[in-house]
């Protein structure tokens, strides 16, 4: 049985290269993030089973990234590692979902033991990421980018197909345009905003071949794609 893959979320390279380094050692599958920004995009590239993030980091904060994160799964377990010991801290970290709160500086051997009883209380809830998605009459392969339509095949590109993954991963909810631009953008301004338009409507015209796939403009708010009778 293959160990767990873990999101770690850390400014300090130094101390992240350790936690790196260490939770390697045990075995696990670990993917190095310097912001809370990168830390977003890559959450939305690759399933995880933990998600390891400090809490005070430039662009975006482990408050605000783990918020994020919480919109889209409900489910991954979230570990705060943080220089802060306030209890106010720990007290939002844990309304916000969390799962564990560990200060630092820590006990290498507390951490591990900390981050294998979290992911062996989450084992029986993981689900493998799912590679194909069935969008109407419309077959999506993750892996390969490539939408198929009986009348037609195309291969997307890396944006065009993460936003699409995000989509079908929520099918009929609501996704904020913030969340969606950070997610497979990395970013949220203005330009940003412009350009996922236009990533929309073309998704739009990919789907044409199918009358009951809907991509929704929700004003003010964001995006749902939805099957419609």
């Amino acid at each position: 049985m293959s160990k767990a893959s873990i999101l770690l979320v850390e400014d300090d390279f130094n101390l992240g290269f350790v936690i790196q380094d260490l939770l390697k050692m045990e075995g696990y599958t670990v993917h190095l993030c310097k912001d809370g920004k990168e830390g977003l995009m890559q959450f939305n590239k690759e399933a995880y089973d933990l998600c390891l993030l400090d809490v005070m980091m430039p662009k975006k904060d482990g408050f605000s990234l783990a918020e994020d994160i919480r919109k889209v799964d409900s489910q991954v377990p979230i570990i705060f590692i943080t220089a802060k010991g306030m209890d106010e801290d720990r007290i939002r970290g844990l309304k916000i979902g969390a799962d564990d709160y560990i200060t630092k500086p820590f006990n290498n051997e507390e951490f591990l033991l900390r981050v294998q009883a979290i992911l062996r209380r989450a084992s029986g809830a993981s689900m493998e990421q799912q590679d194909e998605h069935h969008i109407g009459e419309y077959v999506f392969n993750i892996s390969s980018y490539q939408l198929t339509h009986p009348k037609e095949s195309r291969k997307l590109t890396k944006k065009e197909a993460d936003l699409l993954k995000l989509l079908c991963e929520h099918q009929g909810q609501v996704l904020e345009r913030e969340l969606v631009a950070n997610m497979v953008w990395g970013d949220d301004s203005y330009f940003v905003g412009r350009s996922m338009d236009v990533f929309i409507t073309k998704l739009r015209k990919y789907l044409k071949h199918d009358a009951t796939i809907s991509i929704t403009n929700v004003h003010g708010v964001g995006f749902r794609l939805e099957k419609v009778d």
